[in-house]
């Protein structure tokens, strides 16, 4: 096993309980980690045996382009 982390993806979105929060918008710090067998591409040096760090970023970032009133659902939506 093996973790690989992505730290510090910054985005403008619009969360939070309150209307107000959801018009104004807010700059929200995401990190993810993701833990994952990667003996495959420790040996094979090969992309297609990984996980796409850039597939994972568009992946927070349409979670976080949708409004949400609780950051636990935006972690959730993201997990």
């Amino acid at each position: 096993m093996g973790q690989i982390a992505l730290e510090g993806m910054e985005f403008f979105a619009y969360h939070g309980h309150f209307d107000e929060e959801q018009k104004i918008g807010n700059k929200y710090s995401i990190d993810v980690t993701i833990e994952a067998d990667l003996s495959a591409p420790a040996s094979s040096d090969s992309l297609q045996d990984t996980i796409d760090y850039g597939d994972v970023y568009q992946m927070v970032n349409a979670v976080m382009k949708k409004k949400h009133r609780l950051l636990e659902h935006v972690g959730h939506e993201i997990i």
